[in-house]
């Protein structure tokens, strides 16, 4: 008992690699990383405002993406600090506390988008299949409830897989070959047995990808059966426009999850999955405002208006 104490003790920090096996590529991938964190930011909290701002935005739709954006907020200011800190100072470690946190909120942001993204397509589904009865049966009760479920189920999936991580001894060697605290580069440093752990993994990233991706499948199902049976082509063309935005947001999502997780990599491609986690942390929260709000001509008027706004007060001033 004291030795596995013991073991589970010997280390208390772990030592980030990054990209520093490329040097000459560290202050052009910060300043691209910082870029990108800045348009992050700059996008997601401006699809907040405007939904605030703008009457018309008030509805299902636009209360998912707000959500959306949030969960796209918090998932990069997880993972890009970080990555930014270890592009410029020598010491590229973390503790095992705040290694631990960083997996957990980025798990469970991951999970809490997974689903968010499924109730995106419900939400699709019964305003192409149901519009006469859209506003009665996606009521504000409904909409808070699906998005409390998504992010009470998230959180608790996170929950779970963090402490099997937290159970686990680490020993000997603590140098994580990436440049955020993932799943399996922690799993790869144990020193005790994983398979409780790989299990939970197993069994909650299949459930999660499954159910999400099976929601999505029905939804689209039904919208392309009944876009088909539509009579006028400017009642397809509406319904497609509606649906576009979201199914490339959803394209995106699940690809880079299947490519990092689904497709078998030879032992020796750590490049691969840092390249596929750098384009699931840091590009895919900067991808989602700009899919939904280049497509969406209210979105676009708003922000219009905003700088037009802006720009009056100050040349009055």
């Amino acid at each position: 008992m004291d030795h596995e104490v013991k073991n589970k003790s010997t280390i208390d920090r772990f030592i980030l690699v990054g990209f520093s096996e490329f040097p000459q590529l560290q202050a052009p991938f910060f300043l691209a990383s910082l870029t990108i964190y800045t348009v992050t930011l700059v996008g997601n909290l401006g699809i907040i405002i405007v939904r605030k701002i703008n009457p018309k935005l008030h509805t299902p739709m636009y209360f998912f993406l707000s959500h959306l954006s949030f969960l796209d907020i918090c998932y990069s200011s997880v993972f890009t600090p970080k990555l930014l800190e270890i592009l410029v100072v020598e010491d590229r470690t973390i503790s095992f506390n705040g290694c631990m946190t960083q997996f957990f909120f980025g798990c469970a942001c991951v999970i809490t988008e997974m689903f968010m993204l499924a109730v995106m397509a419900y939400d699709r589904f019964v305003a192409v299949c149901k519009p006469l009865l859209y506003t009665v049966a996606m009521s504000r009760k409904l909409c808070a409830l699906l998005v409390a479920g998504t992010y009470m189920w998230g959180v608790l999936c996170s929950l779970i897989l963090t402490y099997s991580l937290v159970r686990l001894s680490y020993c000997g060697f603590n140098t994580i070959n990436n440049f955020a605290c993932e799943y399996s580069a922690i799993l790869s440093l144990s020193c005790s047995d994983t398979s409780f752990s790989q299990m939970a993994c197993f069994v909650i990233s299949t459930f999660s990808e499954v159910c999400s991706l099976l929601i999505i499948l029905a939804s689209y199902v039904f919208i392309i059966a009944t876009v088909s049976r539509m009579p006028s082509k400017g009642g397809l063309r509406k319904a497609f426009s509606t649906c576009a935005s979201h199914l490339t947001a959803i394209s995106i999502f699940h690809g880079i999850i299947l490519l990092l997780y689904c497709v078998p990599h030879a032992q020796n491609s750590w490049l691969l999955v840092k390249v596929d986690t750098v384009l699931f942390t840091v590009m895919i929260p900067m991808l989602n405002p700009l899919i939904y709000s280049l497509r969406n001509k209210d979105v676009k008027e708003t922000v219009r208006r905003l700088i037009y706004t802006k720009l009056h007060s100050l040349y009055t001033i």
